[in-house]
């Protein structure tokens, strides 16, 4: 198996966990390939990658990879999905972060894991992704989101105004700091932090959350992912923020936003000894009230 391992920041703490991984790869027969900073960062501060071979963008993972290893937090999960994009190669997230939703394998179960892997016990969970159209093609080829795409205030304190069409349908002017527009994955990140919903994978679901709105009778809505949203904002500015998971761009005013769902699907490994189910009870301590 052709294995690329990718992480975002090599530490005192977590260059444990980066070891341990290489090791478990090489004692399988499996070849490591390492994204080109993470093996300068593993040559500078541990002595170690010199030999492996190496890839840079989401071209050299179009073909010969089995399997991705995203070793760090949520968002060093969200980067790897930039470098798989639509290659189909499965992504492990091993969590060196806090809360993990997406990498949620503990550098205590990396041995267990890849024992797993080697025995074909998992299966694939299928995540979807926004991509987004805007007039001047500020994002380019990474016009794509895992969590969710935001439109929000930049340079003031007052509110601005998300107009939203639905289907070429006018849904609704948000008076608000601005408006997320998350995936399924993305209902347990800034959508969650803002009022909506937690949405299990699978759901063939997009969900228009409000930042702290001014109308009271202004709710989280549920849309289907087949239908394409139309965004745009004005306010007293020139200018506002777009941001696609953590790539932010300034945008003009007046400027239209298309939100649709992505035409392919990351495929996420899940191991039988865990589900969805128990990552979200676990990470936000349900049931931990003495009175359960």
């Amino acid at each position: 198996m052709k294995i690329a391992i990718y992480g975002r920041k090599l530490t005192r703490q977590n260059s444990v966990v980066f070891e341990q991984t290489l090791r478990s790869i090489e004692a399988l027969g499996w070849t490591p390939v390492l994204e080109q900073d993470l093996k300068e960062q593993l040559i500078k501060k541990s002595n170690i990658g010199h030999t492996l071979d190496s890839f840079s963008s989401y071209h050299d993972l179009k073909s010969g990879f089995d399997m991705a290893f995203s070793v760090g937090g949520d968002g060093t999960f969200i980067k790897t999905v930039g470098f798989i994009r639509d290659s189909g190669v499965p992504i492990v997230g091993i969590n060196t972060g806090r809360l993990g939703f997406l990498a949620n394998i503990t550098p205590e179960k990396i041995e267990e894991t890849m024992g797993m892997v080697r025995d074909k016990r998992y299966t694939f969970q299928k995540r979807s992704l926004l991509r987004v159209q805007t007039e001047d093609d500020l994002f380019g080829d990474d016009n794509l989101a895992l969590n969710e795409l935001t439109l929000h205030k930049k340079d003031t304190a007052s509110m601005i105004t998300v107009h939203a069409s639905l289907d070429g349908n006018y849904l609704n002017s948000y008076w608000a700091d601005g408006l997320i527009v998350g995936t399924p994955t993305g209902s347990t990140a800034y959508n969650l932090s803002c009022g909506g919903p937690i949405v299990t994978p699978g759901c063939q679901i997009h969900i228009l959350t409000p930042i702290a709105p001014h109308n009271l009778n202004v709710r989280p809505m549920v849309v289907p992912d087949h239908l394409p949203i139309k965004l745009s904002v004005e306010g007293r500015e020139r200018k506002y923020l777009i941001s696609l998971d953590a790539n932010t761009k300034s945008i003009p005013q007046g400027s239209e936003v298309l939100v649709q769902k992505a035409e392919f699907m990351i495929n996420v490994v899940r191991f039988d000894d865990t589900s969805f189910l128990d990552t979200i009870r676990n990470k936000m301590s349900w049931g931990m009230d003495k009175r359960n």
